[in-house]
């Protein structure tokens, strides 16, 4: 879609069931004037439009109802507007509760309609389907006792469903799709009608809109397992203000409110720990079954489960940007955009069913023509042709699957921008990490504690009195693991920091410092063994800093940024299919090779961000299919340039503009789960379009044999279809490793 992101118009569309529905939509709006592009993407219900000067606000929703579909802008959320996210933000959708029904303009010939909006049963649809049965069964018992009425006794049945059906295929054939499975339909049942035929057509009729009624429940049961995560956030939030607390809609929360979250609470909102430490159960958004413990520093995600006490929360994004809004967001962008083995079927059905058409006509004339066959058996035969051609289960085979896929990915915490990247994954060869932040935590951690004549609680302790208060890595590294281990943190006086050095103090009434080993060595000159120690520590790549007590060593705390708890099982999966893994880092040679040798991975160390561009661009020319991980600024350019771009953990939003994918909960292991859903999904599809074809093809030979007939030939189309779709609904339930 081009053109200006702002000005575009979102609607929701009630009844599309099948991606056929989605291309008369498309293509009777594309037709109107004033409208420069319109796209509609099946597995959110979504018409995206972009108006010319001359647009006309009544009139997509005039042409659309006119289709048989019900229409109702997406609606606008109040913390949309007051964000200023309303439009480049998903232009509305509401995210909230997806309240389809409001402002809901139905014509009174809807047999289509949205499922997601209350029980199947109650729907437009399924009382047509209903009506038409009833009326197909009252015949049938009425035909049974007086075996002398004419088969024309099953016209008012068969009318009360085709009607409908008629009227859709004429609009869709005024709107511009006259090859529509609305009209081989009709021209299939009126010619049944035509040769006497009329029970079949009934049925033929009754069939269709029950196979119609099943793909309309499987696509709404895909649509809702992604809006489902929307449920996820609670809809109120407790707020804190003057030492008071009060309920508000979670939706109106603003960056910088501090709320409440009670033990057994949902987290309303994005934010970061102000008060409290509690266990943070993560499984609703991430699949994460280990509860985290988090304390003041860390963040949170909306919709996560607060396990044990009660937490002061700081709102870092409004509920329109929040984890799981942006999961949402970026999904239905995903699934707007096509992937090459969707757009090739697209291309092919569209001469595809002009050519059943004429298939049909063939099969129908030319055997009486030729050879003075039955005209009323061959075209009887014509007619099942017809309905074994409807290319409705092919052309949902792909974008089925690649929506389920997206949504299953979405759930685990993966998110993919579409299905090309999806068709693409599967190909990786070659997986560039960024260390910082990607295969490694991000934020340094105490490794090693040496005591020299004190114990290592008593150097934690005089250590951690002097950090207190700073917000310094490494500083918070120490109270972290004096925390950790209970030591007790004396009050500090007199502390003063040493720009490049370190820090001094008195604790206890004894001078204190914490140094650099070079501004230590100047204050007071270290034993060779105490030296040597502090080699080896640097030779692992761990930062050294000397406690100092008086002009004493006291002490030695070495720091590192440690590799992610699951770094060693991921690579050795990704290794485990034949992907080869690099390390691609800013960081010194010495880092790098320490933790590069600990993880067993190829390291190039010491780049500048043009540096691993240069690397990934080299790579490709030697024929891998480069994906580049990375968490930063400084990744963008490499993720831009490789084949897949993936975006680690939180990430930045440069990272996650920039990149094609992105592994929201900072697991190594989920680069080869994104690589296992590529090829699940891939393979789903493969059995799709097998199951479509095959089925077409075993009833073409039984019909031209003269061994099944009409209604078993609709099972053809309706039946492939439901088979088609539940295969692909199999993929909402992939877990992943």
């Amino acid at each position: 879609m081009s053109g200006n992101h702002a000005s575009k118009l979102k609607y929701r569309i009630g009844g599309m069931d099948c991606a056929s529905c989605a291309v008369k939509i498309e293509t009777a709006v594309n037709r109107l004037a004033g409208v420069e592009d319109a796209g509609v993407s099946l597995a959110s219900g979504m018409l995206t439009v972009l108006p010319g000067s001359d647009f006309s606000r009544g009139a997509v929703e005039r042409q659309v109802e006119a289709l048989g579909y019900s229409i109702a802008p997406a609606e606008v959320r109040p913390a949309d507007e007051a964000s200023g996210h309303a439009h480049d933000h998903g232009h509305g959708h509401d995210h909230a509760g997806h309240d389809h029904a409001s402002g809901r303009t139905e014509s009174p010939d809807h047999s289509h309609f949205d499922l997601g909006d209350g029980p199947w049963w109650q729907t437009r649809k399924a009382i047509l389907t209903a009506v038409t049965g009833a009326a197909l069964a009252l015949t049938y018992m009425a035909h049974f006792a007086l075996p002398s009425v004419p088969n024309w006794i099953f016209v008012p049945a068969l009318m009360v469903g085709l009607v409908p059906i008629a009227r859709r295929a004429l609009a869709a054939a005024l709107a511009g799709t006259p090859f529509s499975i609305e009209t081989l339909m009709t021209i299939a049942a009126v010619g049944a009608l035509a040769i006497g035929a009329a029970e079949e057509a009934g049925a033929v009729v009754f069939l269709f809109l029950v196979g119609e009624l099943l793909e309309g429940v499987a696509a709404a049961r895909a649509r809702a397992s992604i809006r489902g995560l929307t449920d996820l956030v609670p809809k109120n939030a407790l707020v804190e203000e003057n030492g008071a607390t009060r309920e508000v809609p979670a939706e109106t929360l603003s960056p910088g409110t501090v709320i409440l979250v009670r033990p057994g609470d949902r987290i309303a909102a994005d934010g970061t720990i102000v008060d409290g430490r509690s266990a943070i159960d993560e499984a609703p958004v991430t699949g994460e079954s280990v509860p985290k413990s988090k304390g003041p520093g860390d963040q949170v995600f909306a919709g996560t489960i607060n396990a044990d006490s009660v937490l002061r929360v700081r709102v870092v994004a409004a509920a329109a940007d929040n984890t799981i809004a942006r999961v949402v967001r970026l999904v239905e962008e995903a699934q707007e955009t096509k992937a090459p083995t969707e757009r090739f079927i697209d291309r092919f059905s569209r001469y595809y069913t002009p050519a059943v058409l004429v298939v049909g006509a063939l099969v129908a004339a030319m055997p009486p023509l030729l050879s003075g066959a039955s005209w009323t058996e061959w075209i009887y035969k014509g007619l099942a042709i017809l309905l074994i051609g409807c290319p409705c289960a092919l052309v949902i085979s792909t974008p089925a699957a690649i929506a389920a896929g997206l949504s299953a990915g979405a759930r685990r915490g993966l998110l993919i921008k579409g299905g090309a990247v999806v068709e693409q994954f599967r190909a990786v060869s070659l997986v560039a990490l960024d260390k910082t932040g990607t295969l490694t935590e991000g934020k340094p951690v105490v490794t090693d504690v040496i005591g020299l004549g004190r114990t290592e609680q008593q150097v934690l302790s005089l250590a951690a009195a002097l950090e207190t208060g700073s917000s310094h890595p490494l500083a918070l590294a120490v109270l972290a693991r004096a925390r950790e281990a209970n030591a007790p943190v004396p009050p500090a006086t007199k502390a003063k920091a040493l720009a490049g050095k370190g820090i001094t103090g008195s604790v206890g009434g004894e001078e204190i410092a914490l140094l650099s080993p070079q501004a230590a060595q100047e204050a007071s000159p270290l034993e060779a063994s105490i030296a040597e120690r502090i080699d080896a520590f640097n030779a692992e790549g761990k930062t050294v800093s000397v406690l100092l007590a008086g002009d004493r060593p006291a002490g030695l705390i070495a720091i590192r940024d440690e590799p992610r708890a699951d770094a060693d099982a991921g690579l050795a999966a990704l290794r485990d299919m034949g992907v080869r893994v690099l390390m691609l880092t800013g960081d010194n040679v010495r880092t790098a090779e320490a933790i590069g040798k600990g993880l067993g991975i190829e390291v190039r160390a010491g780049l500048l961000p043009e540096d691993k561009q240069a690397i990934v661009r080299r790579e490709q020319s030697e024929g891998q299919v480069v994906a580049k991980v990375g968490d930063g600024i400084n990744d963008a350019p490499a993720l831009a340039a490789a084949d897949i771009g993936i975006a680690m953990g939180g990430g930045t939003d440069v990272a996650l503009e920039t990149a094609d994918a992105a592994i929201l909960h900072g697991r190594v292991m989920d680069i080869a789960n994104l690589i296992r859903l590529s090829k699940a999904t891939m393979g789903n599809i493969r059995q799709n379009i097998g199951v479509a074809l095959g089925l077409k093809a075993v009833f073409l030979v039984t019909t031209v044999a003269g061994v099944t007939g009409l209604w078993p030939a609709i099972l053809a189309d309706t039946g492939a279809t439901v088979l088609v779709t539940a295969n692909a609904m199999r993929l909402l339930a992939w877990k992943g490793r």
